[in-house]
């Protein structure tokens, strides 16, 4: 009998990390003290002048439908963010606003990918990234990545993965699960190579902002017809809001816009006005103080794991993640989270969920929660390596 559902809902893989998220949830509820490090979601509640705006929108009656491309305000408000932040002018009319950094990824793969053609990715990377690139009927061709070229893909990488039906490759700076930023010359090295193959240069920035002792270089900076995804949901905090923005050439919006009409009509009305809020200077102050907090949690675990045993080569210089190598560890990445599910009550995520390359020897650590619940993380780390039979 033939099978009900699509091929291409069955080629989509869940997330690994769900099925310990599950267990998680069933210990916790049984009365356990989890500490959930695996789940990418700051820890930090939406800040409180964003939560004021959205719920002045809502007593104002904020709540129909905006223009597919979002509100007009909030479209200006990023152009100037952009302006502040990198010194970019970027008209107003080349960014749309989607619901999260999911819809951005959805309008941009579904305008520059058809069925059969592909995008170069890096992996390790974010799994979704693929499964939309499936959805659309097009396809990801993963990139084996480690700590010699930063976890990232290179000029070099793209001359040699590109082939006849690639048709461009997507970054991303921070990385998921890495945390490695690319620098103006690694974003300007790739615009010319994707360029020089007549292909597009998609780069996701969703974790801009995040990022410690330096900050990111936007690929807007020496790519103006680049396409940039990003998100409210991590640096701004908002990721209950499902809210984000796409910006893109001045001669793709059109069919962007059409594109954002059919799939979702527009991003939420009361996020949208919510969201005004966070490019004020109070606001903006609060999301540095995470900042600075998210730096200290990294600046604490990251020589934690390293002592005691998991190899971390590359210094992560954004997002909240640690990706570790547990080859000195022995076993298997699912087993091995699973292991300290059980007995130590603590959740993480294994290399599985972001690629293929070495996948069963990495896991990711999220460090969304404080630092006194890191400390207790380690220790049980710690007590935990001593009865894993790996």
């Amino acid at each position: 009998m033939a099978h009900p559902y699509s091929a291409r809902s069955r080629a989509i893989e869940p997330f690994h990390v769900m099925a310990l998220l599950a267990r998680a949830n069933e210990l916790q509820a049984a009365g356990h003290d989890v500490i959930h490090l695996e789940i990418g979601e700051p820890d930090f509640t939406t800040a409180a002048p964003i939560v004021a705006a959205g719920q002045a929108a809502l007593a104002a009656g904020h709540t129909r439908y905006t223009a597919a491309r979002g509100l007009p305000a909030l479209r200006e408000a990023i152009s100037g963010f952009y302006a502040q932040r990198y010194g970019l002018a970027i008209d107003p009319e080349r960014i749309l606003i989607t619901p999260g950094g999911s819809g951005a990824l959805l309008l941009a793969s579904s305008l520059l990918v058809d069925p059969g053609k592909h995008w170069l990715l890096a992996d390790p990377g974010y799994p979704c990234n693929r499964h939309f690139l499936r959805l659309v009927e097009g396809g990801a061709q993963l990139v084996p990545v480690g700590p010699e070229v930063n976890y990232q893909l290179t000029a070099d990488l793209v001359e040699r993965y590109w082939d006849k039906d690639t048709v461009g490759a997507l970054v991303a700076s921070p990385a998921n699960p890495t945390g490695t930023v690319l620098g103006r010359d690694d974003l300007a090295s790739l615009s010319k190579a994707t360029r020089e193959r007549h292909g597009h240069l998609v780069v996701d920035e969703i974790y801009h902002g995040l990022t410690y002792g330096m900050d990111a270089p936007s690929v807007l900076e020496v790519d103006d017809r680049a396409f940039v995804l990003n998100s409210f949901s991590k640096y701004f905090g908002m990721t209950g809001w499902r809210l984000g923005w796409l910006v893109a050439p001045p001669d793709a919006v059109a069919d962007l816009e059409k594109l954002a009409q059919n799939l979702y009509i527009s991003a939420p009305s009361m996020a949208q006005h919510a969201a005004l809020a966070c490019f004020e200077p109070e606001t903006l102050a609060i999301f540095e103080q995470r900042r600075a907090e998210f730096a200290r949690r990294r600046d604490y675990l990251l020589p934690a794991l390293r002592e005691l045993g998991f190899g971390i080569a590359v210094e992560p210089q954004g997002a909240f993640y640690l990706y570790a190598d547990i080859s000195a560890f022995g076993g298997d990445a699912f087993a091995f989270c699973r292991h300290f599910l059980e007995t130590e009550h603590l959740a993480f995520t294994p290399g599985l969920d972001f690629g293929r390359h070495l996948a069963g020897h990495h896991v990711r650590f999220a460090y969304t929660q404080s630092l006194p619940r890191l400390e207790e993380a380690v220790q049980r780390i710690a007590r935990g390596l001593k009865s894993w039979q790996g």
